[in-house]
């Protein structure tokens, strides 16, 4: 038997696209969730995955020293994002199931001033 082997350039991480319809997708799906329905593991999970999307899109040259609406967007996420403001596991679920509905509206408004900037969108 033989094997071949292709040596492929590694593309550092900070060169690889921002997953638009990822991003969609999970901003879809917390959306779409009921309190009533979701258990505080689901939300929590999804608050993580929402945080993950945000930072990247946060990493983001988007255009805050030219413009002043997205520099008070940046302002705002990284309010939301303080730690002292965070849900914990005290914290009750309709509290933590509200931060992570603002997170995912937040996360929602980056990705539409991504997509602007960018030239792109799968909507």
């Amino acid at each position: 038997m033989v094997s071949t082997v292709i040596e492929r350039p590694e593309t550092p991480v900070d060169d690889l696209p921002i997953d638009e319809e990822l991003i969609t997708d999970s901003v879809d799906a917390v959306l779409g969730m009921a309190l009533s329905t979701s258990t505080r593991e689901d939300i929590d999970g999804k608050t993580l995955a929402l945080f993950g999307h945000l930072n990247l899109l946060l990493a983001e040259e988007l255009g805050a020293d030219e413009d002043p609406k997205v520099k008070e967007l940046f302002h705002e996420a990284y309010r939301h994002l303080d730690m002292k403001g965070r849900p914990n596991k005290e914290t009750p679920a309709f509290s933590a199931f509200s931060y992570m509905r603002q997170t995912a509206f937040l996360t929602q408004r980056f990705l539409k001033v991504y997509e602007k900037r960018s030239g792109t969108g799968v909507s």
